[in-house]
């Protein structure tokens, strides 16, 4: 039987603590929205989450682009809902692994006027102008990644959409533009007078990520759950945002070496990240 002194002195030492609670899962996407569209479209998805892992799940919504970067650089983020080329670096650098993924593949062009007779590849394009969104922008970063030389790569005058892109295209503010390529097919076919003289290869749709805090278990129950009536549900604000119905499963092998594209990216070189 202990005695009171005894007792006591486990007391203090720790013995009887309760065991710590599990930590706060980080849960993020990029600013591409207001911070109320992004509570509005993602809260639902973390109060869901919380109910399924059993921890609590915070949505934290980054104020611009470079704190999100910066997060993601440090290693705060849990759970990530973005694009190809982060998941890709996050897959290499942190350990992060695909859960489920947006179905379909994204590809981009790089457009001229029919009439433009200077510009016929890539490398005409050096120190001109392209309509595009500021990196690290996908449609952007591809397109950029093909430029291996900083001191020959073009000038990028910031859209805020890609039918944007093209109308600066049309109307001489920029030299070329880069567009989603279904997107530019529809435009080309309402308003013709452009031609393509880059096309990019097809690369994985955004996906939900988790990273190595996330036990390989609590990973599958989280998959199983993104792709259940019950997820959809939880997840209908952002499909509706991406006029989609449902999510996918992902795999590592399809993201893997796509971090590449962030090579001009500050903080996300992976040579120098290793």
């Amino acid at each position: 039987m202990l005695t009171r002194k005894l007792f006591a002195c486990l007391l203090l030492s720790g013995f009887f603590a309760a065991p710590s609670a599990l930590a706060d899962l980080v849960f993020s996407s990029p600013p591409r929205e207001s911070r109320a569209k992004g509570e509005e479209v993602y809260q639902p998805i973390a109060d869901y989450l919380s109910k399924v892992t059993g921890q609590k799940v915070i949505y934290r919504y980054p104020d611009n682009w470079l704190v999100y970067q910066r997060d993601m650089q440090k290693g705060i983020y849990d759970i990530v809902f973005d694009g190809p080329a982060f998941i890709g670096w996050r897959q290499d650098m942190q350990g992060h692994v695909p859960l489920v993924k947006l179905p379909g593949k994204l590809s981009f062009v790089l457009v001229v006027k029919k009439e433009q007779q200077k510009i016929r590849a890539l490398r005409d394009l050096a120190g001109r102008s392209i309509c595009a969104f500021p990196p690290p922008n996908l449609a952007t970063l591809t397109v950029l990644y093909e430029f291996d030389n900083p001191s020959r790569q073009p000038l990028i005058v910031e859209t805020q959409s890609f039918p944007g892109a093209y109308e600066g295209v049309m109307n001489g503010k920029c030299v070329a533009g880069i567009l989603q390529t279904k997107i530019y097919e529809k435009l080309a076919a309402e308003r013709d007078g452009t031609k393509v003289i880059f096309s990019s290869r097809g690369v994985p749709n955004q996906a939900f990520t988790a990273g190595p805090r996330l036990v390989p278990e609590l990973k599958a129950k989280i998959t199983q759950a993104l792709l259940s009536s019950e997820g959809k549900v939880a997840t209908r604000k952002l499909l509706a945002e991406f006029k989609l119905q449902d999510f996918e499963p992902a795999t590592k092998e399809e993201y893997a070496g796509l971090g590449k594209l962030l090579r001009d990216v500050w903080g996300f070189d992976l040579a120098e990240s290793r």
